[in-house]
Protein backbone atom coordinates (compact mmCIF):
# COMPACT_ATOMS: atom_id res chain seq x y z
CA UNK A 1 0.00 0.00 0.00
CA UNK A 2 1.64 3.40 -1.16
CA UNK A 3 1.47 6.40 0.68
CA UNK A 4 -1.32 7.83 -1.84
CA UNK A 5 -3.65 4.69 -0.96
CA UNK A 6 -3.68 5.96 3.05
CA UNK A 7 -4.22 9.30 2.10
CA UNK A 8 -5.89 9.88 -1.58
CA UNK A 9 -5.57 13.48 -0.66
CA UNK A 10 -2.93 14.14 -1.24
CA UNK A 11 -3.68 13.42 -4.66
CA UNK A 12 -5.87 16.02 -5.26
CA UNK A 13 -4.04 18.88 -3.36
CA UNK A 14 -0.91 17.66 -5.90
CA UNK A 15 -0.56 20.47 -8.66
CA UNK A 16 -2.44 19.92 -11.47
CA UNK A 17 -1.01 17.98 -14.01
CA UNK A 18 -3.30 18.72 -16.90
CA UNK A 19 -3.76 21.78 -19.14
CA UNK A 20 -7.49 22.80 -19.87
CA UNK A 21 -5.82 24.15 -23.37
CA UNK A 22 -4.51 20.80 -24.54
CA UNK A 23 -6.51 18.44 -22.83
CA UNK A 24 -10.33 17.53 -24.34
CA UNK A 25 -12.68 19.66 -22.06
CA UNK A 26 -14.22 16.63 -19.90
CA UNK A 27 -10.90 15.79 -18.96
CA UNK A 28 -10.25 15.27 -15.09
CA UNK A 29 -8.26 12.81 -12.93
CA UNK A 30 -10.08 10.23 -10.51
CA UNK A 31 -9.10 9.13 -6.85
CA UNK A 32 -7.22 6.05 -8.17
CA UNK A 33 -5.17 9.32 -10.57
CA UNK A 34 -6.40 7.62 -14.12
CA UNK A 35 -7.25 10.31 -16.83
CA UNK A 36 -11.12 9.86 -17.89
CA UNK A 37 -12.48 12.11 -20.80
CA UNK A 38 -16.38 12.46 -21.83
CA UNK A 39 -17.07 10.49 -18.25
CA UNK A 40 -15.01 6.84 -19.16
CA UNK A 41 -11.66 5.95 -17.64
CA UNK A 42 -8.64 5.95 -20.49
CA UNK A 43 -7.64 2.54 -18.59
CA UNK A 44 -11.02 1.60 -19.81
CA UNK A 45 -11.17 2.05 -22.96
CA UNK A 46 -7.84 0.39 -23.46
CA UNK A 47 -9.17 -2.69 -21.77
CA UNK A 48 -12.06 -2.84 -23.93
CA UNK A 49 -10.53 -1.65 -27.32
CA UNK A 50 -6.67 -2.18 -26.86
CA UNK A 51 -3.78 0.08 -28.01
CA UNK A 52 -3.06 2.40 -29.53
CA UNK A 53 -6.68 4.26 -29.60
CA UNK A 54 -7.54 7.13 -31.04
CA UNK A 55 -10.20 8.53 -28.15
CA UNK A 56 -12.47 11.56 -29.65
CA UNK A 57 -14.44 13.35 -26.72
CA UNK A 58 -17.89 14.38 -28.95
CA UNK A 59 -18.93 16.78 -26.38
CA UNK A 60 -15.70 18.87 -26.97
CA UNK A 61 -15.92 19.09 -30.78
CA UNK A 62 -19.47 20.12 -30.50
CA UNK A 63 -19.11 22.71 -28.14
CA UNK A 64 -16.20 24.14 -30.33
CA UNK A 65 -18.22 23.75 -33.52
CA UNK A 66 -21.44 25.70 -31.68
CA UNK A 67 -18.55 28.96 -30.44
CA UNK A 68 -17.11 29.09 -34.03
CA UNK A 69 -21.51 29.84 -34.75
CA UNK A 70 -21.89 32.07 -31.78
CA UNK A 71 -18.46 34.08 -32.23
CA UNK A 72 -18.10 34.44 -35.69
CA UNK A 73 -21.79 35.59 -36.23
CA UNK A 74 -22.67 36.15 -40.33
CA UNK A 75 -19.93 34.03 -41.29
CA UNK A 76 -20.68 30.55 -42.60
CA UNK A 77 -18.42 27.96 -40.86
CA UNK A 78 -17.79 24.84 -43.19
CA UNK A 79 -16.01 22.05 -41.35
CA UNK A 80 -12.47 20.89 -43.20
CA UNK A 81 -13.03 16.94 -42.78
CA UNK A 82 -9.47 16.54 -43.82
CA UNK A 83 -8.29 16.94 -40.93
CA UNK A 84 -10.97 14.21 -39.07
CA UNK A 85 -13.88 12.28 -41.15
CA UNK A 86 -16.13 9.98 -40.26
CA UNK A 87 -19.80 9.50 -40.51
CA UNK A 88 -20.40 10.23 -37.23
CA UNK A 89 -18.24 12.98 -37.26
CA UNK A 90 -19.88 14.63 -40.23
CA UNK A 91 -23.31 14.19 -38.58
CA UNK A 92 -21.91 16.28 -35.69
CA UNK A 93 -20.90 18.76 -37.62
CA UNK A 94 -24.32 18.96 -39.86
CA UNK A 95 -26.00 18.95 -36.49
CA UNK A 96 -23.98 21.51 -35.07
CA UNK A 97 -25.11 23.93 -38.27
CA UNK A 98 -22.19 23.23 -40.12
CA UNK A 99 -21.07 22.81 -43.55
CA UNK A 100 -18.41 20.07 -44.94
CA UNK A 101 -15.22 20.32 -47.07
CA UNK A 102 -14.33 17.34 -48.71
CA UNK A 103 -11.46 16.60 -50.68
CA UNK A 104 -12.09 13.56 -52.33
CA UNK A 105 -14.65 10.93 -53.85
CA UNK A 106 -14.34 9.40 -50.02
CA UNK A 107 -14.45 12.21 -48.39
CA UNK A 108 -17.77 13.24 -50.61
CA UNK A 109 -19.32 9.65 -49.72
CA UNK A 110 -18.77 9.80 -46.15
CA UNK A 111 -20.35 13.16 -45.77
CA UNK A 112 -23.51 11.80 -47.97
CA UNK A 113 -23.50 8.69 -45.70
CA UNK A 114 -23.61 11.00 -42.82
CA UNK A 115 -26.70 12.93 -44.48
CA UNK A 116 -24.96 16.11 -44.74
CA UNK A 117 -26.89 17.68 -47.36
CA UNK A 118 -24.89 18.24 -50.78
CA UNK A 119 -25.60 21.77 -50.92
CA UNK A 120 -23.97 22.58 -47.76
CA UNK A 121 -20.41 20.34 -48.76
CA UNK A 122 -17.79 21.98 -50.55
CA UNK A 123 -15.37 20.31 -53.12
CA UNK A 124 -11.49 21.31 -52.35
CA UNK A 125 -8.52 19.30 -54.03
CA UNK A 126 -5.51 20.75 -56.25
CA UNK A 127 -5.67 17.83 -58.80
CA UNK A 128 -9.45 16.29 -58.21
CA UNK A 129 -9.56 13.39 -61.08
CA UNK A 130 -12.59 13.33 -63.83
CA UNK A 131 -14.20 11.01 -61.46
CA UNK A 132 -14.20 12.66 -58.54
CA UNK A 133 -15.67 16.16 -60.53
CA UNK A 134 -18.23 13.77 -61.60
CA UNK A 135 -19.28 12.65 -58.64
CA UNK A 136 -19.51 16.27 -57.12
CA UNK A 137 -21.61 17.83 -59.70
CA UNK A 138 -23.98 14.66 -60.45
CA UNK A 139 -24.99 14.85 -56.54
CA UNK A 140 -25.20 18.64 -56.61
CA UNK A 141 -22.37 19.61 -53.92
CA UNK A 142 -22.54 23.25 -53.30
CA UNK A 143 -19.21 24.69 -54.33
CA UNK A 144 -16.53 23.09 -56.38
CA UNK A 145 -13.14 24.73 -55.19
CA UNK A 146 -11.27 25.33 -58.79
CA UNK A 147 -7.79 24.50 -58.33
CA UNK A 148 -6.31 24.69 -62.13
CA UNK A 149 -6.96 25.23 -65.52
CA UNK A 150 -7.68 21.57 -66.65
CA UNK A 151 -10.37 21.11 -63.82
CA UNK A 152 -12.18 24.32 -65.08
CA UNK A 153 -12.33 22.27 -68.75
CA UNK A 154 -13.17 19.01 -67.24
CA UNK A 155 -15.90 20.26 -64.93
CA UNK A 156 -17.23 22.05 -68.11
CA UNK A 157 -17.81 19.38 -69.89
CA UNK A 158 -18.93 17.01 -67.08
CA UNK A 159 -21.81 19.35 -65.41
CA UNK A 160 -25.40 18.14 -66.55
CA UNK A 161 -26.68 21.03 -64.68
CA UNK A 162 -25.43 25.18 -63.69
CA UNK A 163 -22.98 24.31 -61.00
CA UNK A 164 -21.56 27.09 -58.50
CA UNK A 165 -18.08 27.39 -58.39
CA UNK A 166 -15.46 29.39 -56.57
CA UNK A 167 -11.64 30.15 -58.10
CA UNK A 168 -8.79 29.62 -55.87
CA UNK A 169 -6.52 32.71 -55.31
CA UNK A 170 -2.81 32.94 -53.75
CA UNK A 171 -2.87 36.21 -51.91
CA UNK A 172 1.16 35.76 -52.02
CA UNK A 173 1.95 36.29 -48.53
CA UNK A 174 5.41 36.07 -49.12
CA UNK A 175 5.42 39.99 -49.95
CA UNK A 176 4.08 41.15 -46.88
CA UNK A 177 7.58 40.03 -44.73
CA UNK A 178 9.02 37.56 -42.16
CA UNK A 179 6.38 37.34 -39.98
CA UNK A 180 3.81 35.39 -43.09
CA UNK A 181 6.87 33.06 -44.20
CA UNK A 182 4.80 30.05 -41.84
CA UNK A 183 1.79 31.17 -44.48
CA UNK A 184 2.54 28.00 -46.72
CA UNK A 185 -0.13 27.90 -48.58
CA UNK A 186 -0.62 31.63 -48.85
CA UNK A 187 2.39 32.42 -51.26
CA UNK A 188 2.51 31.87 -55.00
CA UNK A 189 5.72 29.19 -55.11
CA UNK A 190 3.41 26.33 -54.25
CA UNK A 191 0.88 24.13 -55.50
CA UNK A 192 -2.61 25.39 -54.93
CA UNK A 193 -4.14 27.84 -56.70
CA UNK A 194 -3.94 30.85 -58.84
CA UNK A 195 -1.50 33.58 -58.20
CA UNK A 196 -3.42 36.76 -57.69
CA UNK A 197 -0.47 38.55 -58.89
CA UNK A 198 0.05 39.17 -63.06
CA UNK A 199 -3.09 37.46 -64.64
CA UNK A 200 -3.07 33.59 -63.75
CA UNK A 201 -6.09 33.96 -61.93
CA UNK A 202 -7.71 36.62 -64.26
CA UNK A 203 -7.50 34.11 -67.14
CA UNK A 204 -9.23 31.37 -64.47
CA UNK A 205 -11.65 33.84 -64.31
CA UNK A 206 -11.81 34.26 -68.26
CA UNK A 207 -11.81 30.53 -68.76
CA UNK A 208 -14.76 29.71 -66.34
CA UNK A 209 -17.25 32.71 -67.39
CA UNK A 210 -16.25 31.38 -70.89
CA UNK A 211 -18.52 28.26 -70.30
CA UNK A 212 -22.32 29.22 -69.29
CA UNK A 213 -22.97 25.80 -66.99
CA UNK A 214 -19.88 27.05 -64.65
CA UNK A 215 -21.35 29.89 -62.34
CA UNK A 216 -18.51 31.91 -60.67
CA UNK A 217 -19.97 32.62 -57.34
CA UNK A 218 -16.42 34.19 -55.45
CA UNK A 219 -13.22 33.50 -54.59
CA UNK A 220 -11.27 31.25 -51.80
CA UNK A 221 -8.12 31.40 -50.78
CA UNK A 222 -6.45 28.93 -47.59
CA UNK A 223 -3.01 30.47 -45.71
CA UNK A 224 -1.69 27.54 -43.71
CA UNK A 225 -0.83 23.99 -44.28
CA UNK A 226 -0.73 20.47 -41.80
CA UNK A 227 2.62 21.56 -40.54
CA UNK A 228 2.11 25.57 -40.02
CA UNK A 229 -1.17 27.41 -38.02
CA UNK A 230 -1.92 30.61 -37.92
CA UNK A 231 -1.89 32.55 -34.51
CA UNK A 232 -2.41 35.86 -36.25
CA UNK A 233 -5.82 37.23 -36.76
CA UNK A 234 -4.73 39.96 -38.33
CA UNK A 235 -3.45 37.71 -41.78
CA UNK A 236 -6.82 37.46 -42.56
CA UNK A 237 -7.68 40.65 -42.32
CA UNK A 238 -4.73 40.95 -44.88
CA UNK A 239 -6.15 38.27 -47.14
CA UNK A 240 -9.56 39.79 -46.92
CA UNK A 241 -8.17 43.41 -48.30
CA UNK A 242 -6.54 41.61 -51.54
CA UNK A 243 -9.34 38.75 -52.13
CA UNK A 244 -11.92 42.09 -52.12
CA UNK A 245 -9.36 43.71 -54.48
CA UNK A 246 -9.70 41.45 -56.93
CA UNK A 247 -13.33 40.37 -56.88
CA UNK A 248 -13.57 44.47 -57.52
CA UNK A 249 -11.48 43.58 -60.33
CA UNK A 250 -13.56 40.78 -61.35
CA UNK A 251 -16.62 43.34 -61.51
CA UNK A 252 -14.59 46.41 -63.76
CA UNK A 253 -13.25 44.03 -66.32
CA UNK A 254 -16.56 41.55 -66.63
CA UNK A 255 -19.35 43.09 -64.97
CA UNK A 256 -20.25 40.63 -62.64
CA UNK A 257 -20.60 40.93 -58.45
CA UNK A 258 -19.27 37.49 -56.81
CA UNK A 259 -20.95 37.35 -53.69
CA UNK A 260 -18.81 34.88 -51.62
CA UNK A 261 -15.30 35.25 -50.26
CA UNK A 262 -13.83 31.51 -48.45
CA UNK A 263 -10.64 32.62 -46.51
CA UNK A 264 -9.95 29.11 -45.53
CA UNK A 265 -9.01 27.57 -42.13
CA UNK A 266 -5.45 27.00 -40.62
CA UNK A 267 -6.76 28.06 -37.23
CA UNK A 268 -3.26 27.66 -34.75
CA UNK A 269 -4.18 25.38 -31.74
CA UNK A 270 -2.04 25.20 -28.94
CA UNK A 271 -0.03 21.68 -28.61
CA UNK A 272 2.10 22.39 -25.63
CA UNK A 273 1.52 24.46 -22.53
CA UNK A 274 2.16 27.67 -23.49
CA UNK A 275 1.69 27.82 -27.23
CA UNK A 276 -0.42 30.30 -28.71
CA UNK A 277 -3.68 29.85 -30.12
CA UNK A 278 -5.88 31.83 -32.66
CA UNK A 279 -8.20 34.23 -30.97
CA UNK A 280 -11.75 33.58 -32.04
CA UNK A 281 -13.11 37.17 -30.64
CA UNK A 282 -9.84 38.85 -32.33
CA UNK A 283 -10.49 37.06 -35.22
CA UNK A 284 -14.28 37.89 -35.83
CA UNK A 285 -13.24 41.67 -35.20
CA UNK A 286 -10.36 41.48 -37.60
CA UNK A 287 -12.86 39.68 -39.97
CA UNK A 288 -15.65 42.60 -39.31
CA UNK A 289 -12.80 45.33 -39.96
CA UNK A 290 -11.43 44.37 -43.13
CA UNK A 291 -14.44 43.67 -44.75
CA UNK A 292 -15.61 47.39 -44.16
CA UNK A 293 -12.45 48.57 -44.79
CA UNK A 294 -11.64 47.13 -48.06
CA UNK A 295 -15.36 47.08 -49.53
CA UNK A 296 -15.29 50.85 -48.43
CA UNK A 297 -12.07 51.55 -50.51
CA UNK A 298 -13.63 49.33 -53.89
CA UNK A 299 -16.96 50.67 -53.68
CA UNK A 300 -18.04 46.77 -53.55
CA UNK A 301 -21.45 45.26 -51.89
CA UNK A 302 -20.09 43.02 -48.64
CA UNK A 303 -19.91 39.15 -49.64
CA UNK A 304 -20.75 36.57 -47.83
CA UNK A 305 -17.46 35.24 -45.64
CA UNK A 306 -17.01 31.34 -45.36
CA UNK A 307 -14.60 29.36 -43.07
CA UNK A 308 -13.09 26.48 -42.91
CA UNK A 309 -11.89 25.15 -39.51
CA UNK A 310 -10.68 21.50 -39.15
CA UNK A 311 -8.09 21.10 -36.20
CA UNK A 312 -9.29 23.64 -34.47
CA UNK A 313 -12.69 21.99 -33.97
CA UNK A 314 -11.45 18.40 -33.99
CA UNK A 315 -7.64 18.76 -32.38
CA UNK A 316 -8.29 19.22 -28.74
CA UNK A 317 -11.13 16.74 -28.83
CA UNK A 318 -8.87 14.01 -29.34
CA UNK A 319 -6.19 11.46 -27.18
CA UNK A 320 -4.03 8.72 -28.50
CA UNK A 321 -3.70 6.03 -25.99
CA UNK A 322 -0.75 3.33 -26.49
CA UNK A 323 1.07 0.84 -24.21
CA UNK A 324 4.38 1.04 -22.97
CA UNK A 325 6.22 -1.74 -23.97
CA UNK A 326 9.89 -0.74 -22.55
CA UNK A 327 11.80 1.47 -20.70
CA UNK A 328 15.50 1.23 -21.90
CA UNK A 329 18.37 4.20 -20.92
CA UNK A 330 21.18 4.09 -23.41
CA UNK A 331 25.27 4.50 -21.73
CA UNK A 332 25.16 7.87 -21.67
CA UNK A 333 22.18 8.88 -23.91
CA UNK A 334 18.78 9.13 -23.76
CA UNK A 335 16.58 7.33 -22.30
CA UNK A 336 13.82 5.46 -24.17
CA UNK A 337 9.98 4.54 -23.77
CA UNK A 338 9.05 2.05 -26.39
CA UNK A 339 4.89 2.48 -26.81
CA UNK A 340 3.27 0.25 -29.01
CA UNK A 341 2.44 2.39 -31.94
CA UNK A 342 4.50 5.10 -33.68
CA UNK A 343 4.61 6.84 -37.15
CA UNK A 344 1.85 4.37 -38.87
CA UNK A 345 -0.89 6.24 -36.13
CA UNK A 346 1.10 9.66 -36.12
CA UNK A 347 2.84 11.27 -38.59
CA UNK A 348 3.22 14.09 -38.10
CA UNK A 349 6.52 14.24 -35.81
CA UNK A 350 8.32 12.89 -38.56
CA UNK A 351 6.95 14.46 -41.24
CA UNK A 352 6.51 18.09 -39.68
CA UNK A 353 8.72 18.01 -36.26
CA UNK A 354 5.46 18.35 -34.67
CA UNK A 355 5.26 18.19 -30.63
CA UNK A 356 3.18 16.77 -27.96
CA UNK A 357 2.18 17.16 -24.47
CA UNK A 358 2.27 13.32 -23.07
CA UNK A 359 0.80 12.21 -19.75
CA UNK A 360 0.36 9.05 -17.76
CA UNK A 361 -2.91 7.84 -18.17
CA UNK A 362 -3.62 4.92 -15.42
CA UNK A 363 -2.45 6.10 -11.82
CA UNK A 364 -0.96 9.21 -10.13
CA UNK A 365 2.63 9.58 -10.97
CA UNK A 366 4.92 8.18 -7.31
CA UNK A 367 7.84 9.19 -8.24
CA UNK A 368 9.90 12.25 -9.37
CA UNK A 369 9.94 13.15 -13.40
CA UNK A 370 13.18 12.18 -15.53
CA UNK A 371 13.48 13.59 -19.40
CA UNK A 372 12.40 11.20 -22.02
CA UNK A 373 11.69 10.33 -25.59
CA UNK A 374 8.12 8.47 -26.11
CA UNK A 375 9.86 6.42 -29.13
CA UNK A 376 7.63 4.45 -32.00
CA UNK A 377 7.49 0.72 -32.96
CA UNK A 378 8.87 1.02 -36.29
CA UNK A 379 11.53 1.01 -37.95
CA UNK A 380 12.86 4.29 -38.47
CA UNK A 381 15.03 5.80 -36.12
CA UNK A 382 13.02 8.96 -36.89
CA UNK A 383 10.02 6.96 -35.47
CA UNK A 384 8.82 8.67 -32.50
CA UNK A 385 6.32 10.48 -30.55
CA UNK A 386 7.16 12.70 -28.30
CA UNK A 387 11.25 13.93 -28.03
CA UNK A 388 12.67 15.03 -24.52
CA UNK A 389 10.00 14.95 -22.34
CA UNK A 390 9.00 14.70 -18.61
CA UNK A 391 7.59 11.60 -17.75
CA UNK A 392 7.47 10.19 -14.48
CA UNK A 393 11.04 8.38 -13.27
CA UNK A 394 8.93 5.13 -12.15
CA UNK A 395 7.41 4.53 -16.03
CA UNK A 396 7.55 0.60 -16.41
CA UNK A 397 6.49 -1.53 -19.11
CA UNK A 398 2.31 -1.90 -19.21
CA UNK A 399 1.78 1.69 -18.24
CA UNK A 400 -0.87 3.31 -20.06
CA UNK A 401 0.32 6.57 -21.69
CA UNK A 402 -2.29 9.54 -23.86
CA UNK A 403 -1.29 12.23 -26.44
CA UNK A 404 -3.02 15.15 -26.38
CA UNK A 405 -4.17 17.13 -29.33
CA UNK A 406 -4.49 14.06 -31.27
CA UNK A 407 -7.88 14.64 -32.57
CA UNK A 408 -6.51 16.01 -36.18
CA UNK A 409 -4.63 14.52 -38.98
CA UNK A 410 -3.91 11.29 -37.34
CA UNK A 411 -6.60 9.21 -38.10
CA UNK A 412 -7.19 10.88 -41.29
CA UNK A 413 -3.20 10.30 -41.85
CA UNK A 414 -2.53 6.63 -40.72
CA UNK A 415 -0.66 4.21 -42.40
CA UNK A 416 0.04 0.52 -42.73
CA UNK A 417 3.81 1.05 -42.50
CA UNK A 418 5.46 -2.02 -41.23
CA UNK A 419 2.08 -4.13 -42.04
CA UNK A 420 0.09 -2.64 -38.92
CA UNK A 421 -3.42 -2.11 -38.74
CA UNK A 422 -4.81 0.84 -37.97
CA UNK A 423 -6.27 1.79 -34.60
CA UNK A 424 -9.61 2.22 -34.02
CA UNK A 425 -10.86 5.84 -33.22
CA UNK A 426 -13.48 5.62 -29.87
CA UNK A 427 -16.12 8.17 -29.35
CA UNK A 428 -16.70 9.27 -25.84
CA UNK A 429 -19.58 11.30 -23.81
CA UNK A 430 -21.36 11.18 -20.79
CA UNK A 431 -19.84 8.24 -19.31
CA UNK A 432 -20.13 6.17 -22.40
CA UNK A 433 -18.08 4.53 -25.19
CA UNK A 434 -18.53 3.58 -28.60
CA UNK A 435 -16.24 2.26 -31.90
CA UNK A 436 -16.70 5.25 -34.79
CA UNK A 437 -13.97 2.82 -36.53
CA UNK A 438 -13.06 -0.83 -35.41
CA UNK A 439 -9.22 -1.96 -35.30
CA UNK A 440 -7.68 -2.80 -38.84
CA UNK A 441 -6.83 -6.34 -38.41
CA UNK A 442 -4.24 -8.69 -40.45
CA UNK A 443 -7.23 -9.73 -42.03
CA UNK A 444 -8.08 -6.54 -43.56
CA UNK A 445 -4.60 -6.10 -44.35
CA UNK A 446 -4.48 -9.73 -46.53
CA UNK A 447 -8.24 -8.84 -48.26
CA UNK A 448 -6.44 -6.32 -50.39
CA UNK A 449 -3.47 -8.75 -51.40
CA UNK A 450 -3.93 -10.39 -54.79
CA UNK A 451 -1.03 -13.06 -55.00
Amino acid sequence: MTLLDMLPSIGRAAPRRLDPAIWPATTHCDEEGRLCVGGVPLTEIADEFHTPTYVIDEADFRRRARRYRKTLRGVEVVYAGKSLLTTAVARWAREEGLGLDVCSAGELAVALAAGVDPARIVMHGNAKTPDELREATSVGVGRVVLDSCIEIAYLAGLARRRQPVLIRGTPNFDKFGPSTRAVTTGISDQKFGFTLDGDHAADAVRRVLAHPILDLVGLHCHLSSQGSQVVDPALYGEAIRRMIAAMADVRARHGIILTELNIGGGHAIPYLPGDRELDLDELAAVIEDALDEACAAEYFPRPTVVVEPGRALSGRAGVTLYRVCSVKTQPGGRTFVAVDGGMSDNPRVSLYGAQYTVALANRHPLAAKQRVTVAGRHCEAGDEIARDIELPADLRPGDLLAVACTGAYHHSMASNYNMVGRPPLVAVKDGRARALIRRETTADLLSRDCG
